[in-house]
């Protein structure tokens, strides 16, 4: 029943937020993902956990490329270009820590999720 009443209410909360909200919402929830596997390196669920952490941040940043890649996006074409390098560096990296998995090499991934979601909200992290 719990369960059920706060599925609802992420759906209605969803429904309600302005669009950069949502992405400062899924940037921060990536961000998590990636953390949470960082603080179990080392037991049995980390495989999964970080398989499922990286094909999250993959979906999303792949989202925003193809935003991004809209001429109908309000977004300077300097800034779309700049949110696309850095969306490329992303991929890299999420690539590289699926070859060879190691925690740090998600430190990077977390921080530009937690800090582009800071700024989606226009505050500091």
């Amino acid at each position: 029943m719990y369960a059920n009443s706060v599925g609802a209410y992420e759906t209605v909360s969803k429904m309600t937020m302005p669009g950069r909200e949502i992405e400062a919402v899924v940037l921060t929830k990536a961000a998590r993902k990636l953390k949470a596997c960082q603080e179990h390196w080392n037991t049995a669920e980390r495989g999964k956990m970080l398989d499922d952490a990286l094909k999250f941040n993959q979906r999303i940043w792949r989202i925003f490329q193809s935003e991004l890649l809209n001429e109908g996006n309000p977004l300077s074409k300097k800034l779309r270009l700049d949110i696309i390098r850095l969306s490329t560096f992303i991929d890299r990296r999420i690539f590289e820590t699926m070859a060879e998995p190691t925690a740090e090499k998600l430190n990077i991934i977390i921080d530009i999720n937690n800090n582009l979601a800071a700024g989606l909200r226009g505050s500091p992290e």
